[in-house]
């Protein structure tokens, strides 16, 4: 009877939570949530977004149109007003340890980038870029129309803004399978480095560089010291942790030729956070966290002149919606090596990620670095 009254009272406070996001329980409505299990009030209100994510996981509850509907409930901010003192031991992990530090630094590698090629072959563009691609035209560049396109794009647009030459070496970090060196060095014909942490990608790269002059390495930032003419990292600093911004920046500083360019593309937010969200911590991306603004340019500080800052986030909703349309439409032809648990946990990162861009909680930079500040100013490329 006690048990009855309580799971009524949590039914009664989610449904009121809901409300304040246009959302019914059980309603018609694209956006509206069906309940599978009653269950699911008193975990998620005990177990915050990770209890959430795994309910939705174990198919406890479906949503028509799951986008939409967290952007509904990230727009009503929600996801801030459940914070179940069960998750306090998550957070206080990333206050009082360091866990990007040495051997955990390759965890994220482990746990997200080596589940398979066959995933990411099916999902991403055909250079395999995962990260955020460049859908507007710029300079001589039209309209991207696919996704290949946007993506070249963005590896191209990248290539102007640090000024590519002939001959010059450049170095990458967190080079994925290697989208950029590889683009880089075909057009633009420049030698690369590309380090990462991720067994598999390294491997991937190696194996199927051919005649291009690029060099694939399992390694950490920190013990980079050798002289580069430019420096990229895209997609990469999100793993990183803000007890060593300072440290990534001195390594990218005593690396980067005096005269040379540093940008950075990562994902970013306009308020500072120390912790990911958990849900993302624990499937997706084990100690990720992401950058603010002001935590950046105080790493930077003494170190490098900030030439340009270019935001635009809205483009990774557009491409995380083109994976997702990618991974459900492959799906019959990898699921053998996964399961259905594993498919809802994809949909569920890939849906939620696009909603933290289309509401704009989330943005996505370019910031050219330079070391002394361009002579006749920095000339900025959209």
């Amino acid at each position: 009877m006690i048990r009855n009254r309580v799971c009524f009272d949590l039914k009664k406070a989610a449904v009121n939570l809901l409300k304040e996001a246009d959302i019914e329980i059980n309603g018609n409505r694209p956006w509206d949530i069906r309940i599978n299990n009653e269950d699911v009030f008193e975990r998620t209100l005990r177990g915050g977004t990770v209890a959430f994510g795994e309910s939705y996981m174990d198919g406890w509850w479906d949503v028509e149109n799951l986008e939409l509907f967290f952007e509904k409930v990230l727009s009503a901010h929600l996801d801030e007003k459940i914070q179940p003192l069960k998750l306090l031991p998550y957070y206080l992990k990333f206050l009082f340890s360091n866990p990007q530090k040495g051997h955990r630094s390759y965890k994220v590698g482990q746990i997200h980038y080596d589940i398979g090629n066959d995933l990411y072959t099916h999902m991403l563009d055909k250079r395999m870029t995962y990260t955020c691609a460049y859908w507007d035209s710029f300079q001589d560049l039209p309209e991207a129309k696919t996704l290949d396109e946007a993506q070249e794009h963005k590896l191209e647009m990248i290539c102007r803004k640090i000024g590519l030459k002939e001959g010059d070496r450049v170095l990458d970090i967190g080079c994925g399978w290697g989208s950029f060196i590889r683009y880089a060095a075909e057009k633009h014909g420049v030698e690369c480095v590309g380090i990462s942490v991720s067994k598999e990608q390294v491997k991937h790269g190696n194996e199927s560089r051919g005649d291009l002059p690029i060099e694939f390495r399992y390694q950490d930032y920190r013990s980079l010291n050798e002289p580069f003419d430019h420096i990229v990292s895209i997609g990469m600093f999100e793993h990183v942790g803000i007890k060593n911004y300072r440290k990534y920046m001195e390594v990218v500083h005593r690396c980067l030729k005096k005269d040379g360019l540093f940008l950075l593309h990562t994902i970013g937010s306009p308020v500072s956070r120390k912790a990911a969200d958990p849900w993302i911590d624990k499937y997706i991306f084990p100690n990720s966290m992401i950058p603010s603004p002001v935590q950046i340019s105080k790493a930077v500080e003494k170190l490098f002149v900030i030439e340009d800052w270019h935001n635009f986030g809205y483009h990774y909703y557009l491409t995380l919606m083109k994976w997702y349309e990618n991974f459900n439409r492959s799906w019959p032809l990898i699921k053998e090596r996964y399961d259905n648990r594993f498919y809802r946990m994809w949909v569920f990162y890939l849906l939620s990620s696009a909603a933290t861009f289309s509401t704009r909680i989330n943005q996505v930079w370019q910031i050219v670095f330079s070391k002394e500040g361009v002579k006749g100013g920095y000339k900025s490329i959209r």
